[in-house]
């Protein structure tokens, strides 16, 4: 179906909720909710979280190799401190880890927050027939100060970060969540996700799952239903208008 420089990629036998989907059935398709992650999805901020655990890690005289930022890659940033401890060999200095990474993490981000391509006009366009929300494990003031400058806060009605009972992902809590303040059941609503471990978390709430970004090898495949290169997929882009009109 796609033909421009970055092709819709279709897994043709995706099980969602039980039953068989494929790229098409998504594509002709209207959901009731919209729910983006922000690091990676919305906005150009992983790069900061990747610079971030290089800049602390190196503080204790340790190296971030692509491992190990694979593994951490999407991780409520807690869960991403104490790991960076126990990689340092350090690791009952976990909380002032994750302390140092969060405060690398909100310099980097207010330095330079720019948006992912197509991300704005995606958003522009599901703002029109959809209510939106953001599903993040980042802290709120940080989703919401870059997604205001970056002036896009104004089209989400919820934004879900962990907290209280609401567990991190990728457990489904936030997706649950961001369903129900939409007024959406989870299968009818679309998560917008970049990492596996926001795809565990939307797909076990029960939504169906847009993955997005260059595809990297994992032990299994990744539980979309379809993946998109970039947000600024013409088809994707196409997709949304239709929706729209």
């Amino acid at each position: 179906m796609a033909t421009g420089r970055h092709p819709l990629r279709r897994f043709p036998h995706l099980s969602w909720n039980g039953r068989q989907m494929t790229a098409d059935t998504l594509l002709a398709w209207t959901p009731a909710a919209i729910v983006f992650d922000c690091d990676g999805t919305l906005m150009d901020s992983e790069r900061h979280w990747e610079k971030a655990r290089e800049v602390v890690l190196a503080d204790y005289g340790a190296v971030c190799d692509e491992e190990f930022a694979g593994r951490t890659k999407g991780l409520h940033y807690t869960e991403c401190g104490r790991m960076m401890a126990e990689f340092a060999g350090l690791p009952d200095l976990a909380d002032e880890m994750t302390r140092q990474l969060l405060s690398a993490f909100r310099r980097l981000v207010a330095e330079d927050p720019v948006t992912m391509p197509g991300a704005a006009e995606l958003v522009h366009k599901a703002a029109a027939f959809a209510p939106l929300a953001v599903a993040s494990n980042c802290p709120r003031d940080v989703v919401e100060d870059g997604l205001s400058k970056a002036g896009l806060l104004r089209y989400f009605d919820h934004v879900l970060v962990p907290g209280g009972e609401v567990r991190p992902k990728p457990h489904p809590d936030v997706y649950l969540a961001a369903a129900r303040l939409c007024g959406a059941a989870p299968g009818d609503a679309l998560a917008v996700e970049d990492s596996h471990c926001g795809f565990l978390s939307a797909s076990r709430a029960g939504l169906r799952v847009l993955g997005v970004g260059p595809r990297k090898p994992v032990d299994e495949r990744p539980p979309v239903d379809l993946w998109v290169s970039t947000l600024a997929d013409p088809d994707l882009l196409k997709w949304a208008e239709s929706r729209a009109a």
